[in-house]
Formats: structure tokens, sequence, C-alpha cells
């Protein structure tokens, strides 16, 4: 009887060993990087939200599995608590962004699979920051003004999305 249990909560620990390893397979780590001589706020949606990016500062989002997302920065802003404004890629005023980021907002566009990803740079909303997006297992895109080749300029522009090896990590970095 003793045996029995034994093995039987030797199986429950595989199993949950396992099982978190499967969960955290398919996900992605994000960090973003400020490199400017100025504040960065930058925000993301549907996860990450917001927060204050120092000179030099780096804020790292964990993305799950099957998620279709954007970050992209925020210039000039005050928040008192949790509401506030930007001059630039504003979201409804919130510190926390739940919508995106009012145009021109530069974007860093990600879709996070199983066996592959899939990211690009966006200008369709504007230019107001430049920005390198890569993962660890593809290409490097740099956009450092409005009209950068590596970045969608039309909605129906449909060649500047990469694809990325599942499990990938990912650098976004502003003013590279």
């Amino acid at each position: 009887m003793a045996a029995s249990r034994a093995a039987s909560s030797v199986s429950v620990v595989l199993f949950l060993v396992l099982a978190a390893f499967a969960a955290g397979a398919s996900a992605a780590t994000f960090n973003i990087k400020n490199n400017c001589g100025y504040t960065v706020w930058p925000a993301g949606i549907p996860v990450g939200g917001g927060t204050q990016l120092d000179p030099g500062q780096t804020w790292t989002v964990d993305v799950p599995a099957g998620t279709s997302g954007r970050f992209w920065g925020r210039t000039g802003c005050s928040f008192n608590g949790g509401s506030g404004h930007c001059d630039s890629a504003d979201c409804a005023g919130a510190l926390s962004c739940t919508v995106s980021g009012q145009p021109p907002a530069t974007l860093a566009e990600f879709t996070i699979g199983g066996a592959q990803d899939f990211y690009d740079i966006s200008l369709v909303d504007g230019f107001n920051q430049a920005m390198d997006f890569s993962c660890s297992t593809g290409v490097n895109l740099h956009c450092s003004g409005p009209g950068c080749p590596d970045a969608y300029l039309f909605p129906n522009d449909d060649t500047k999305t990469h694809a990325c090896a599942g499990n990938s990590n990912y650098q976004v970095t502003f003013c590279p």
C-alpha cells in the first residue's frame, strides 16, 4: 500500500512538472529597452499595460502562447497615479493601456503561436519613435524614421511580416 502511494505521488509530481514545462513552452519573453536620452513610456496590449522607462532601463513582459498584440513607445507623459496624458501615442490617458495608442505610434506587432511566431514593425498608425524589433531566431527590424523600409507603411502591405521559431524571445529597443 505504501509503495503504491509513493508511486502515485511520483506520477503526480512528474505529471505536474511536465505540464508546467509544456504550458510555458510556447510562451515568449519581451525585453523592452529605452536607449533614448529621455524617458519613454512603453505600452502593450493585450498584455503588459504600460510603465515608465528612464534612459537605459529595460521592462520585461511575458506573453502567453496564442496572443496577438503590440508594443509602442509614448513620450511626453505625465501621470498622477494611473491616469494622465502623453504627448504622443496616448492611450485614453491611462498609464496601463487597455486600448491602442493614438496616432502617431510606431508599433511592434506580434503573434505568438505554437511552432512559429510572427512579428513586424508597423507605421500604419504613423511614426513617433525610432525602434528596433527582433526575435532570438529571426532578423532584426530597424525603423529610424517615417517611411523606413523594414516597416509596414500601408494597411494592405503584407510583405513585412517575419517568422520566428516558436518559443523565441524578443527585443524591442527605443532609440537603437
